[in-house]
């Protein structure tokens, strides 16, 4: 979208027509710049020269305003000169800033020839992509004409069939809004997980880095302090979620007081569940994060060793693809069921096709025994790993932590 926003004026265009009959048909393209779709749906009108040398100023500056005054295209005088000639005085007319460029249409266009776009600044391609697909337009319409077809007859039959999406509750949905808002919600499970879980391995790296936790662990037993942690980063990850959500709110209202955006209808029981599923995500992969960072000396090594800890998280995001169009099959169940996978796969199919209540409870249960199993374990990892410096530990190493603690 940022590349079709141009400042400073109109592009201005002349056209070198050597056909001797294209240039009305081909300004007229350039200046209204109708895509394909939209043209072949209204009826063909008959070709108007947008701007040239005999046209008034009235009629360049309403050319000028069209679609935002992107393009004016006037037709170059060529008076008997040859073709070197016309070229080399646009050339002066470009270097002097009166053009942006200019186009040279071969005799042979409607045949085999091809189209020359002489520019100052060549890589502009919202430009040439306009004048290419103008062109394009302009000799089909031209071809049809010389072969008897009726225009309009083509434009009809060309037309393209819209679908409506009804929900199976009788309403009525807009698809594409319902998959980009499925989809939204995925990844921002995913991207918030990732992003407060590597924050909270980060704080217990520095703090083991620098012997904090030593001085901690003085006046205070290792899990209030492990949960204060993860509670803290929590509540600061409610609070992002929650301005991102009176955002979205606020911009909701605005588009339903009359903006042409379409937004998919958002049950309010959704937040419900959204807040609930990033906690149990979150407080799944912050404890395991946790716990790599107490087993690690550096930010370096917890880098690595938290590898395979992203990866269940991503294999949980690309599941939801699959999801989306199946969320009912055998798949999308084990996969809403597994705790890692769970804050998104099922998330996705509650907004996708809400599954069966005992489903949702039985993902919760599942997921919040395994928050309770994991900070029980982490506990005893975390009081013994922090106060090791010096290396690494090993998995058999933390495997006796747990059984000797």
């Amino acid at each position: 979208m940022m590349f079709g926003i141009k400042s400073g004026g109109p592009t201005r265009l002349a056209i070198v027509d050597q056909t001797g009959k294209m240039y009305e048909r081909v300004a007229k393209e350039i200046v209204s710049r109708k895509s394909s779709r939209t043209e072949s749906a209204t009826e063909a009108e008959p070709a108007q020269p947008a701007v040239g040398p005999n046209n008034s100023s009235e009629q360049i500056n309403r050319a000028g305003k069209m679609i935002n005054s992107t393009f004016v295209v006037e037709q170059a005088r060529v008076n008997n000169r040859s073709l070197d000639e016309v070229k080399k005085d646009l050339e002066a007319r470009v270097e002097r800033r009166e053009l942006e460029g200019y186009v040279v249409l071969p005799p042979n266009l409607l045949k085999d020839g091809q189209p020359e776009f002489r520019a100052r600044n060549t890589a502009d391609l919202f430009t040439k992509e306009n004048i290419q697909s103008a062109i394009s337009r302009a000799v089909r319409g031209q071809r049809l004409v010389e072969a008897g077809i009726d225009e309009k007859v083509v434009a009809k039959a060309s037309e393209s069939v819209d679908l409506k999406t009804v929900e199976a509750g009788g309403k009525e949905s807009k698809g594409e809004a319902s998959f980009f808002f499925v989809f939204g919600i995925g990844l921002l499970i995913y991207m918030s997980v990732l992003l407060y879980g590597q924050f909270v391995l980060g704080a217990v790296i520095e703090e083991k880095e620098t012997r904090i936790a030593e001085i901690l662990f003085s006046s205070m037993r290792s899990f209030p302090l492990m949960m204060g942690k993860l509670i803290g980063v929590s509540l600061v990850a409610l609070t992002q979620l929650g301005i991102w959500a009176m955002a979205f709110l606020a911009f909701s209202l605005w588009a339903a007081g009359g903006s042409s955006i379409t937004l998919p209808h958002i049950p309010p029981m959704l937040f419900v569940y959204f807040v609930v599923y990033f906690l149990m995500g979150y407080f799944i992969y912050a404890t395991v994060y946790a716990v790599v960072g107490s087993m690690v000396t550096t930010t370096q090594e917890g880098g690595q060793l938290a590898l395979p800890v992203v990866l269940m998280l991503v294999a949980g995001f690309y599941l939801s693809f699959n999801i989306i169009r199946s969320p009912s099959s055998p798949l999308a169940f084990w996969a809403s069921m597994f705790p890692f996978f769970a804050p998104i796969t099922m998330l996705v199919r509650i907004v996708t096709e809400t599954p069966p209540l005992w489903q949702i409870l039985l993902s919760l249960g599942i997921g919040v025994a395994t928050v309770v199993g994991l900070m029980w374990v982490a506990a005893r990892i975390y009081r013994v790993g922090m106060l090791m410096t010096g290396k690494k530990a090993s998995i058999p190493e933390v495997w006796r932590w747990v059984r000797q603690a």
